[in-house]
């Protein structure tokens, strides 16, 4: 019996986080202090955004930014079926409508064919917005969906969840960030354990308008501000410095001080862990090149950020099961969204995405973290090839 039990996922804290978190435990602002404004610079500058605004989780990110862009009751929305639900749920809370669209059978990410098409079909304006979603880590080539979107005057969220410090090269050669604001209005990150920085829970919108960013900043402490107050009964000789008021219906997604010491002190490794993400993937596809399995293709243009290793298998459950029990905790991303019991109630059903559907039934994510040992590697390789071989 093995005694391996290797998560598919991991966090990595070091004495730096934990110093980091301790002077922030033993500082004057456990929330709403400095720490936070500091995450976000630094974390605007990592992406290269102008903007950042820290938040309660990546979710919290996906919804405000929804809201901030005017995202309301009625409007429809387009994303992809292969993502968390999350992604597609945070349009629903706004009261949209969600669309979905089938997947590159290659990259697995949004098809920006099929998006173009699913347009032509409705009435011009009908859709507001499109949510792509960085698969894994493989980022969208924004680019493009940007002409797609300003032909259609729709506003882009970009799902980045997974993919902190990925970038495709543009047709001039420059390295475009996801995140960087050029072409998403807006991008959401997440800070959950297992993706690459870990600060407990947390969330990050980047963007490079200014309005965009007043907005989210007020949406994310109930709509309430002490700048740019305007209501008839301000006067400034009358009320004192406690005064504030509320323009907005904002919500608490706040982030804690506590979470953005450890975010920040996360992030100053960043492109570590991005590196060793890097090895560790070629290393599994130089060891499984002769197996019968499918790896999701990288185009030329892109650097993956490997927040998930996905294999395509056939015989999945039995794989799955094997790999359990020699304590390789692979896991399986993702149900499609449109088969969650939920979304039956909007009319979606099995066939309607046959791509995602077959990529479904056939994916496995194989442990994926910066702090995988050459011994952790190597076993999970001997045991897969000892199931194909």
């Amino acid at each position: 019996m093995t005694t391996y039990k290797i998560p598919y996922g991991r966090q990595n804290i070091t004495n730096d986080d934990i110093n980091a978190v301790v002077q922030t435990l033993q500082s004057d602002f456990l929330t709403q202090g400095p720490k936070i404004l500091e995450f976000e610079q630094n974390f605007a500058e990592y992406v290269d955004a102008k903007y950042a605004v820290a938040v309660s989780n990546g979710t919290a990110a996906l919804h405000l930014s929804l809201l901030a862009l005017g995202i309301g009751n009625g409007d429809n929305i387009i994303t992809t079926p292969i993502t968390f639900a999350a992604t597609a749920n945070a349009a629903l809370y706004t009261g949209a409508n969600v669309y979905f669209t089938d997947i590159d059978p290659e990259t697995y990410l949004i098809d920006l064919n099929r998006v173009e098409a699913l347009i032509q079909k409705h009435p011009k304006g009908f859709f507001k917005a499109i949510l792509p979603v960085d698969f894994a880590g493989l980022p969208v080539q924004a680019k493009q969906l940007r002409k797609i979107a300003d032909k259609n005057n729709l506003k882009i969220i970009e799902d980045a969840c997974h993919a902190p410090g990925a970038f495709f090269i543009d047709s001039n050669n420059q390295k475009q960030k996801a995140g960087n604001g050029q072409f998403a209005d807006a991008t959401a990150f997440s800070f959950h354990p297992v993706k690459h920085i870990a600060a407990g829970e947390g969330g990050m919108i980047t963007t490079n308008n200014k309005n965009l960013y007043d907005k989210l900043i007020k949406l994310r402490t109930h709509g309430i501000s002490k700048n740019n107050m305007n209501f008839h009964n301000f006067n400034k000789e009358k009320q004192g410095a406690w005064y504030y008021e509320m323009h907005d219906l904002g919500y608490n997604y706040r982030i804690t001080d506590i979470q953005a010491a450890l975010g920040n002190s996360q992030l100053k490794r960043a492109d570590a862990g991005l590196q060793k993400r890097q090895e560790i993937a070629k290393k599994y596809q130089q060891a499984f090149k002769n197996l019968p399995v499918k790896f999701q293709k990288v185009p030329k243009d892109r650097f993956h950020a490997y927040h998930l290793f996905v294999l395509e298998v056939k015989d999945r459950k039995r794989f799955y099961n094997y790999l359990h029990q020699n304590g390789i905790l692979a896991q399986i991303h993702y149900i499609p969204v449109h088969l969650l019991d939920f979304y039956s109630q909007f009319g979606w059903k099995k066939g309607d995405f046959p791509i995602a559907e077959s990529y479904y039934s056939k994916t496995i994510s194989l442990p994926m973290f910066p702090t995988l040992t050459e011994d952790e590697q190597n076993y999970i390789i001997e045991k897969v090839k000892a199931f194909f071989l």
